[in-house]
């Protein structure tokens, strides 16, 4: 299974992270038509219970939270009836509002993420929210407790604005060790979702994802989620409970997260 990893989509943002509307109407038609896309926590059930997924399963997920999902790909993902998951950085919903680490800036414009309103429509229409961390640390530079902390307080938090159990995490930058993915465990969390540059071990707390970026068009995200591509890019492995397909990357210049 392939799960795509996308941030913004939005016209005038000009960064690597933000895919331009046209585009995404375009890839979510024709993964709709031709991949079969899962629910994250479904396929991971399936996973779990079974080890299978049925051919051509790929998952939808997106990074930060940024407000522009709720314009752009909302009502794509209605019209598709895609499932999706969406990780969200839980300070941006508090009162202190986003005092968080980004990567990037949109120059001119400032970053602006969802509100709890827009996150609560969304998940009413059947979108999917999970972590992201609580403020975009780059969560290998903390200490233990520290790294605990932040994954612990983003989960309390949204369990408790979303009114459900929050289990899964995608780490900031997709950066990750072995001390974030046991502060991961034991801030608790079943599963995280990566962005490896480079062979990482088998790990349910350290799952791979690909990247759609701006400028990727419908032939990527087609190759991308293609047999030939896993073939070539992936290796399959099995860890305590989970299977996942690990893409092994090394594209040079890929922007940050």
């Amino acid at each position: 299974m392939t799960i795509l990893c996308y941030h913004s989509v939005h016209a005038r943002w000009k960064s690597p992270l933000a895919v331009e509307p046209h585009a995404f109407v375009r890839q979510a038609a024709w993964l709709r038509s031709s991949r079969r896309v899962l629910g994250l926590e479904q396929a991971l059930h399936r996973l779990d219970a079974s080890g299978r997924l049925p051919r051509g399963a790929a998952a939808l997920t997106f990074d930060d939270g940024f407000a522009a999902l709720h314009e752009h790909v909302l009502p794509v993902l209605t019209r598709e009836r895609l499932p999706a998951t969406v990780f969200l950085v839980a300070q941006t919903l508090t009162p202190a509002g986003q005092a968080v680490d980004w990567v990037d800036t949109p120059g001119s414009e400032p970053i602006t993420t969802l509100n709890l309103e827009q996150v609560l429509e969304m998940q009413d229409a059947g979108v999917d929210f999970q972590s992201h961390s609580w403020a975009h640390h780059d969560l290998t530079r903390l200490s233990q407790a520290e790294c605990e902390n932040d994954l612990r307080r983003s989960r309390e938090l949204l369990c408790d604005l979303l009114g459900r159990r929050v289990t899964l995490l995608a780490y900031p930058r997709g950066r990750h060790d072995r001390h974030v993915r046991t502060a991961a465990a034991r801030a608790g969390y079943t599963h995280a979702f990566a962005l490896p540059e480079g062979p990482e071990l088998p790990d349910p707390y350290a799952i791979p994802r690909v990247g759609i970026y701006r400028g990727n068009g419908q032939l990527t995200v087609r190759v991308k989620t293609s047999r030939p591509y896993l073939r070539v890019r992936t290796s399959r492995h099995v860890s305590t409970g989970v299977k996942a397909v690990k893409r092994v990357t090394r594209t040079p210049g890929r922007p940050g997260r």
